[in-house]
């Protein structure tokens, strides 16, 4: 039993060093090329950079259409989680606690079928339903990301929320809340665990999104968000690639700040608040 728990225990370790190798390797490539000249990383393209050489950051905070697209992508990304956050949970309670009733069971299962659709097949009749109503600017790409995070996070919100004993809120309703007073003070604190998780996963994939920015923002270079910024390091016949991996690892600094902060939210405090039944 214990040769077997040695071996159980050095084959956890050897997956784990496996999956940081898989992880962070990539991404200390990244780093040490955003060190070199495009001489010296086409030289050797994993080799360590000859000298803390920092030109590629002066170069790329030099640049204004970073700041403005930095600036693009901060307004897109935190506009589109806030109304995630004021929307998706909200109608989620209204539906976990009505799902017994045909016309909220049908709209439930109605926004889940949009999981199921692959992005690729509307891409073509959401760009020309956005053509049409004029909105192809931030403020559409902002809608269409409250739209496309409903399915997943009406799915999310609908389980946990169904989850929480129902004792708090009925509680809350002898005490005489409302609704609407029951959601905001009571549930909305239920559900801070999943709040953080959409709030993560969310901000992740709007400040990432290239797919829907470019078919979206490519109106007007003015209107670009990080990654078209990003993806233009790359011409006709040649790619800026140290100024992009540059570019990468300034860009990944805000979700990882977010990660962390969003952290404990997710891993603590799962039952918090709750009541024995």
């Amino acid at each position: 039993m214990r040769k077997e728990g040695i071996v159980w225990k050095t084959f956890k370790v050897l997956v784990i060093l496996l999956g940081m190798v898989l992880i962070l390797g990539p991404i200390f490539v990244i780093f040490i090329n955003s060190m070199k000249t495009m001489q010296e990383a086409g030289r050797n393209f994993f080799a360590l950079p000859s000298g803390l050489n920092f030109d590629n950051y002066k170069e790329l905070f030099g640049r204004s259409d970073f700041w403005s697209s930095f600036r693009n992508s901060t307004i897109v990304t935190v506009t589109s989680v806030t109304l995630i956050v004021l929307i998706i949970p909200a109608l989620s309670y209204a539906v976990a606690r009505n799902l017994n009733k045909k016309y909220y069971k049908m709209l439930y299962y109605y926004i889940l079928a949009g999981i199921f659709i692959p992005f690729q097949v509307l891409m073509l009749p959401m760009v020309k339903q956005m053509t049409q109503l004029k909105l192809l600017n931030q403020f559409g790409l902002i809608l269409l990301h409250l739209t496309f995070s409903l399915p997943t996070g009406l799915f999310l919100f609908v389980n946990y929320i169904r989850s929480l004993p129902a004792e708090v809120e009925e509680a809350a309703r002898v005490d005489g809340c409302n609704v609407f007073q029951t959601y905001v003070q009571i549930v909305f604190h239920l559900i801070k665990p999943m709040i953080a998780t959409i709030i993560v996963m969310d901000s992740l994939g709007c400040w990432n999104n290239f797919m829907m920015a470019l078919l979206i923002l490519n109106k007007s270079h003015n209107m670009w968000t990080l990654p078209l910024m990003q993806y233009n390091f790359k011409a006709e016949f040649s790619f800026n690639y140290t100024m992009a991996f540059t570019a990468y690892i300034v860009c990944m600094i805000p979700i990882v700040i977010v990660y962390a902060l969003g952290q404990k939210y997710i891993i603590k405090g799962l039952t918090a608040g709750a009541v024995k039944s």
